[in-house]
């Protein structure tokens, strides 16, 4: 079947009030050496389109559906374990405001600059996080998740990669707030080094929006090294006390330079590939892609979401004046087929099955 074929056979279905289904049965899960040439389908927190974010049950439905990798964002517990959770606050993706024993451990904490007020991992130890359970971060966005809410424990980054190994899918862990868990003594490198190497992880990317800890990594590990980058053009040194360089810099012919000493790819916001207009429409194509290539660099980008809210204007579908309209998919398929297009290496889906879709359409 052609890209546009298969484009056309999913909108039709969902225009028409259909649903495609996704079997979660796969005997031999994909992976990035079967089709070394090809795009990567990064399973972006797991299948978080199918199932809450950063749970065993949300890496597991990624790797039935076809994700290359799966992607673990990772912070510490008190007593230095690595876990997997969005953010070190976990009020919005935990049952913990509602256990009264852990009433008292609610805070207001400076993270990264920015005041935040919650309850954070590194306050519990990792046998306490386990009596907590998981939910749905965006019940509004995705309410046919919530019916896993409570049934998922918090895991470990040792169970992520096990897990991974298990099936032959690759890990992709992200470093969250690296400098602020520096300050307080609880260094994620070191016990994210030790998981990979301990269990002779072979197929990983690791990434970081800060800049300094990748450095260190590179003297640590062959393992690649991804560079994030938003499109705001907020300062991204946040070690270098002074700096004043911004990610617009980071993405200048001269900022890749830089970044390829250090990095083996970058991970960006599409907006950065194909920016946007004031109506959220997409505009010409950057260079970005080309002049990374040009630099030896890979080019990941995210988040492809299925959800007309969280794809440009352009590729939204359906009546605008529906209530549904923001959660209803829009033409994600031609959105990703679209980058494709342009040159990119692998991309963040929130759906890895769509993701898969594309990718092998795009193969053909």
């Amino acid at each position: 079947m052609t890209m546009r074929r298969l484009i056309a056979t999913v909108l039709s279905a969902l225009l028409a009030g259909g649903t495609v289904t996704v079997v979660l049965t796969q005997t031999t899960p994909a992976t990035a050496e079967r089709r070394a040439r090809e795009p990567i389908v990064i399973a972006h927190r797991g299948a978080s389109a199918h199932r809450p974010e950063h749970t065993l049950l949300s890496y597991e439905a990624a790797i039935a559906m076809g994700a290359d990798y799966i992607e673990p964002d990772l912070v510490s517990t008190k007593d230095h374990v690595l876990v997997a959770r969005h953010e070190n606050e976990i009020s919005g993706t935990t049952d913990v405001a509602a256990r009264p024993e852990f009433a008292g451990r609610r805070t207001t904490k400076t993270v990264d600059g920015r005041p935040v007020t919650g309850w954070f991992t590194e306050d519990f130890t990792l046998a306490e996080l386990k009596t907590l359970r998981a939910k749905e971060r965006v019940p509004d966005l995705r309410p046919g998740n919530t019916a896993f809410d409570g049934l998922a424990e918090i895991p470990t980054f040792e169970e992520v990669v096990r897990l991974a190994l298990e099936h032959g899918v690759g890990v992709y862990p992200e470093t969250k707030h690296p400098t602020y868990f520096d300050s307080i003594g609880l260094s994620l490198e070191e016990p994210l080094l030790d998981v990979l190497h301990r269990n002779r992880v072979r197929k990983a990317y690791i990434q970081s929006f800060e800049t300094a800890n990748l450095r260190e990594l590179r003297g640590r590990t062959r393992l690649p090294l991804i560079q994030l980058i938003t499109s705001g053009g907020a300062p991204y040194d946040w070690v270098a006390a002074g700096s004043t360089r911004t990610y617009d810099d980071m993405v200048t012919p001269e900022g890749l330079r830089e970044v390829a000493r250090y990095a083996d790819g970058i991970g960006v916001d599409t907006r950065r590939v194909v920016p946007v207009d004031a109506s959220g429409a997409t505009t010409r194509p950057t260079r970005l892609v080309a002049d990374a290539h040009r630099r030896g660099l890979d080019v990941h980008v995210w988040t492809i979401r299925n959800e007309n809210s969280q794809l440009p204007a352009d590729h939204r579908m359906g009546d605008p004046a529906s209530p549904a309209y923001p959660r209803a998919a829009g033409n994600v398929m031609g959105w990703l087929s679209r980058l494709l297009d342009l040159g990119v290496d692998g991309a963040f889906c929130d759906d890895p099955a769509m993701g898969r879709a594309v990718v092998a359409a795009h193969a053909r």
